[in-house]
Formats: C-alpha cells, structure tokens, sequence
C-alpha cells in the first residue's frame, strides 16, 4: 500500500491548505488577503478555549488588530449577523477570520458579506437571482479554519442562517461568499468532544450521500462524494475511538470538505426535513441528519437502490441495500447516537407544520423523489417514533 503524506496544497475549490500544524500560517494567510485588521467570528465555547489562545498570540505576533466576535447560537440568526456587522464596523476591521464548526463558519461568511451591503440580509436568499444584488467589491475576504468535520462550509459558497421571525432557516448565497483562504490542520479539531465528532462526521456523511443520490446532472460531483464516503466509512469511527488520532481526524476534514463540495449537485429530503426541524427546536444539524438518514433512505428506496447498491460494492459492503442500511445503522449505534427524534425532546406536535416546511426547502427539489406534505408527514412520524 502506498503511504501518502497527508500534508498538501490544493486549489480545488479554493486554496487549501492541509496538515497538522498548519495553523501557524494564519497570520500569513490573513496578510496575503490583505488583512492587517481581521475579525476573529467562533462561537462562544471556542471563545475561551485554549485554541483560541494559541489563534490570539499567532496574530498579536504577527502585529494584526484583532478582534473577536463569538455571539453566535447552534444555529445562527440574522439577529447573530447583524450584532456581527456592528462589530466589525465598530472595529474598523478589514476581513474576517471563520473559526470554528459550521455554524461560526456560515456566520462568518455571511458577516463577511453584509458589511458592505446596503440592503438586509434576506434580499440575499438562494432566490431566482437575488445573488445578482450583492455589491461583491465591498465583501470582506475570509481566511477559514473548521475545527469540525461535518459541515464542510469552508469550501461552501452559502451560509444557513436562522430567520428567527418566521422560525425558518434561509440559504444566503453568493459565489464569492467561498472564503479565499481555508486552512484545514487536524490538530485543532482533537479536542473535539467524542459526540460532537460523531454528530458532524454524520453530518459529512449526509451531504456525502445525498449528492451522491441528488437527481441533477453532475458526475464530477458524484464521484467527489462516492470517494467521500470511503474516508467516512474508514475513519469516522476511529476518529471517535481515539481524538487524538490525527490521520483520521485529517481524512474526516478533507471527507467534510468533499461533502460540501459535492452537493452542489444537490441534497434532500434528510435535509429539507433537518432545516425547519433545527429552526423550530435548534437541535443540532448533523444529529438530526444521522437519525434522519435511514427513514430518509427507505423513503427513497424504490428509486435509489440501483446506485446504492453499486454505492455498497465500492464501500465493500455486501447485501446490497440492504447491507449499506445495516452499515449506517450499526455506525450510529457504535456513535451512541439516538434512533429517534423523540430522544432530543421533539414530538409530534409540529409534525403538519414542518412536513409543510420540508416541501418548501430549497434542499426537496433534488431529492430522487419529490414527496409531498403526506409523504414527508409519514417519514417524519417514523423518525419521531409515533407511528
């Protein structure tokens, strides 16, 4: 077997930068975007941690004017944006730092966005060509740094923000949202807790496997995401097992950022149910999507079996459908993660409400099958555990 180094520069679909260590180029990096002032966005339990010590003294080294800004929830809101834009302003700040999981990387990228705009934030929704309406030169730069593998929104050119007046999350998008720099160094996720790394290793999982299934017309995508699945499969549980182990924890970030980078083919319905589910009780993404997923795929079964079958002789899983079900089954098992919804304290009383949502999300429109409010109705009481 041929041992590769897991240190690397790629510039696919941004510049990468990866390997163990590597967190000591940020200052650099902020300065080859220019930033001699940068806004430090993460959430408020990085905020004190001792990565974020290590982050503080790389740029006081450096000589860079650094700010922070961590008010960000689970799930962030446009309220979260808004607070972030007032202190990037108030600040004088010239780019922003992403650092962090999913939710301290969306925010980031959509403060990054806003602070030159003169229109609010949901005139930039994943709408027709409500993209067209964004001032691109007045966009700061962002230098990213996930300390999750799971959602991949480094390499994403979108953000998921909570509109938290009509309790639904909205997709703001932008081609040049995709932050200029990622720095992907496996070291600052060890410390990642065993149920966390669990939650957003499934999430990877997700977009891995439903870009893979998505109906649009996009074979480079697909074949990102089938060889995603295989780091997942090899090194999710051993990431889990063992945080320190840093060849695993390398592979699940490039897996999370294959993840992302391939659903630009499209997700679906484990999606378009996670969206209003995490908007309406701000559970966790990624765990909502790994109770989700085998529902989801039995829903889709009819329509998906011929490529989850060839899906299976890749991953060397034998039995077919069947075989692959068992495998994400007995993986989130062996993750100590719920079988149903019921077991994060959501039940059926918002069932119509959020089968209505599902159908509305901008993730139902590329599942294999387009169910209707019925349909996500039944899946949704099967996840729950009413049925």
């Amino acid at each position: 077997m041929i041992k590769q180094s897991l240190s690397a520069n790629w510039n696919y679909p941004t510049r990468i930068r990866i390997g163990a260590g590597r967190i000591n180029e940020l200052a650099s990096a902020c300065k080859e975007l220019g930033m001699n002032a940068p806004l430090l966005v993460t959430d408020p339990g990085l905020a004190s941690s001792l990565l974020m010590g290590k982050v503080i003294q790389l740029c006081q080294t450096a000589e860079l004017k650094l700010g922070v800004f961590s008010q960000i929830k689970t799930n962030p809101t446009g309220e979260n944006i808004a607070d972030g834009v007032a202190a990037y302003r108030a600040g004088q700040h010239d780019g922003v730092i992403a650092f962090g999981g999913g939710s301290s990387l969306d925010a980031a990228k959509a403060i990054a966005l806003m602070v030159g705009q003169d229109r609010p934030l949901w005139d930039f929704e994943d709408v027709g060509d409500n993209w067209k309406r964004v001032n691109v030169e007045a966009m700061a730069p962002v230098v990213a740094l996930p300390t999750t593998a799971g959602t991949g929104s480094e390499v994403g050119r979108a953000s998921v923000i909570t509109d938290s007046q009509l309790q639904i999350k909205k997709i703001i998008f932008h081609p040049a949202m995709l932050p200029s720099i990622v720095i992907l160094d496996p070291e600052l996720t060890v410390g990642l807790p065993q149920s966390l790394t669990a939650a957003t290793g499934m999430d990877a999982l997700s977009h891995c496997l439903e870009a893979y299934c998505a109906t649009y017309y996009h074979p480079m995508a697909e074949g990102i995401a089938l060889e995603g699945m295989r780091l997942i499969k090899e090194n999710l549980i051993p990431a889990y097992q063992d945080g320190t182990n840093i060849e695993a924890r390398t592979n699940m970030l490039v897996a999370s950022a294959m993840g992302a980078t391939a659903f630009q083919r499209g997700l679906g319905a484990m999606h378009s149910l996670a969206h209003p589910l995490g908007a309406l009780y701000d559970a966790h993404h990624g765990r909502l999507n790994a109770i989700l997923m085998p529902y989801v795929l039995m829903a889709n079964r009819s329509v998906i079996e011929e490529k989850i079958v060839r899906l299976a002789q890749y991953l060397s899983l034998d039995n077919g459908f069947d075989g692959f079900l068992d495998w994400v089954l007995q993986m989130r098992m062996e993750l100590e993660i719920e079988d149903t919804l019921m077991k994060l304290g959501i039940d059926g009383s918002q069932v119509d409400r959020i089968a209505k949502m599902a159908t509305e999300d901008a993730a139902a429109s590329s599942n294999p099958i387009l169910f209707t409010q019925e349909e996500y109705k039944n899946i949704l009481k099967a996840a729950i555990g009413v049925v």
